[in-house]
């Protein structure tokens, strides 16, 4: 059943209005706060709506038959004043669970506070050693404890909390020195790590916290119920887990060098080639920040790169491919990335209809680096396993299987790096949510002229 939504930015304080939101299911409209950040609530290059708590809450609403009404709130102590005086329903925030004011829904990842630093100076190792530095934070309920107790253990520390709920930003600090460390969510610096390459984890700080939707303390109880069967019923089916790697399945696989040579090059070698990689888009629609990762996964963007198999060019085409595809020279940057694209697209469209997005775009990454036969081997290993052969998040758990003796002998195509596929694929989401950031989508030119 498809459902509307509403969005709505809070950039100030709550306001002294006594409005309340009408009560659970009177409206079918189920109201919720939210913050901004590639964690929880943004809009994506292609401005449709996207993170985890979005995911969470549009199906949640989805399976109520309800609409979602998303309240962007500024800071995080706003979202608890709304959650108090009943002006949303419930808070999906990427909120820990902790004393509180508030009461929390079940858990639905783990996350562990950690102290943040730049590269560029020495990795601490205590925080007895850093007197007189500045550390910044997000106010968050599971964190309160852990800072009132790290305020009266090291008083010669600045702890300064940053009115915003922003992870990247308060993470941007650090990068850019202007906060001599922070403190964070694990999932938070995975993400970011990606985008500032000069900032890394010194330690985990505290306890493991585990992520909740936040209710207010008299939330009505059909509500509550209502959540824990769908939580419940989302890890069961494997939906829950499906959510989670759509964001943080791929985000393990770069080190810090890996990310600094391609940022690198980024702003070099890929300007140069951009205009290829908008005309393949145009061509067949599929997103030239995808294509440029795709490529700088197989051939660091190099048109001569050239593998021990033979396969060759920007795309590093098989000669077969290159000759299905009408190529007549692999080393070709601008035929090779059309080409490159068209078969991507090609694979994508012969792929079973039940298969989804985003993961039909991991599945058709996957084909393009072992083959079609070898995927339809994984996924029908998958389905005897008793897994979902449609889900990535269960297809990337039988591709490295395909490499050893006792599953490849059993499938038609016999063995297969089905591993290395997988890492191929979690490098270029890698790469592509890099290009997302950094690099504006491609924005067709309409020729007006009569």
């Amino acid at each position: 059943m498809a459902h509307a939504l509403i969005f709505l930015i809070i950039l100030g304080g709550c306001g002294d209005s006594e409005w309340h939101v009408p009560p659970f299911d009177s409206t079918g409209e189920l109201v919720v706060a939210t913050v901004n950040g590639p964690t929880t609530f943004f809009e994506d290059s292609q401005g449709n709506y996207a993170g985890l708590e979005y995911d969470l809450i549009s199906l949640f609403a989805q399976k109520l038959g309800m609409k979602a009404k998303f309240v962007v709130y500024a800071d995080r102590e706003q979202i608890i004043n709304a959650l108090i005086h009943h002006k949303v329903h419930l808070a999906a925030a990427g909120l820990t669970i902790g004393e509180s004011v508030l009461k929390f829904g079940p858990s639905y990842l783990g996350v562990k506070p950690q102290l943040v630093y730049n590269t560029s100076g020495q990795k601490p190792d205590d925080l007895g050693k850093l007197s007189g530095k500045r550390i910044a934070y997000i106010s968050d309920p599971g964190l309160s404890t852990l800072i009132d107790t790290l305020k009266a253990k090291y008083p010669s520390i600045a702890f300064g909390e940053m009115k915003s709920t922003s992870s990247d930003e308060l993470l941007s600090a650090v990068s850019e020195g202007t906060a001599d460390y922070a403190i964070a969510y694990s999932n938070q610096v995975d993400i970011a790590e990606h985008y500032y390459p000069n900032i890394a984890t010194a330690f985990d700080i505290g306890e493991a916290l585990s992520l909740a939707w936040a209710f207010p303390r008299n939330a009505n109880q059909d509500l509550l119920q209502k959540v824990q069967e769908f939580f419940d019923g989302a890890e069961k089916d494997g939906t829950l887990p499906r959510f989670v790697d759509r964001y943080y399945g791929h985000i393990y696989r770069l080190d810090q060098s890996d990310i600094v040579s391609f940022l690198g090059r980024m702003d070099g070698r890929l300007d140069a080639l951009r205009p290829y990689f908008e005309e393949a888009e145009a061509v067949t629609g599929i997103d030239w920040r995808l294509l440029a990762a795709l490529a700088y996964q197989e051939s660091h963007w190099d048109e001569h790169a050239t593998s021990p198999t033979g396969v060759r060019g920007m795309m590093m085409l098989t000669s077969d491919t290159a000759d299905r595809l009408n190529v007549s020279d692999r080393l070709d940057p601008r035929q090779s990335i059309l080409a490159g694209a068209r078969y991507l697209a090609m694979l994508k469209e012969a792929l079973p209809p039940g298969i989804r997005e985003p993961d039909k775009t991991w599945f058709a990454l996957a084909a393009y680096n072992i083959g079609t036969a070898h995927l339809e081997d994984a996924m029908a290993l998958a389905k005897k396993l008793r897994h979902n052969p449609n889900s990535w998040v269960d297809l990337k758990d039988a591709l490295p299987l395909l490499s050893q003796p006792q599953y490849f002998g059993a499938v038609k195509h016999g063995f297969a790096r089905g591993g290395e596929a997988v890492v191929m694929v979690s490098s270029i989401r890698n790469y592509y949510d890099i290009l997302e950031k950094y690099k504006p989508p491609y924005v067709p030119v309409f020729n007006t002229k009569f």
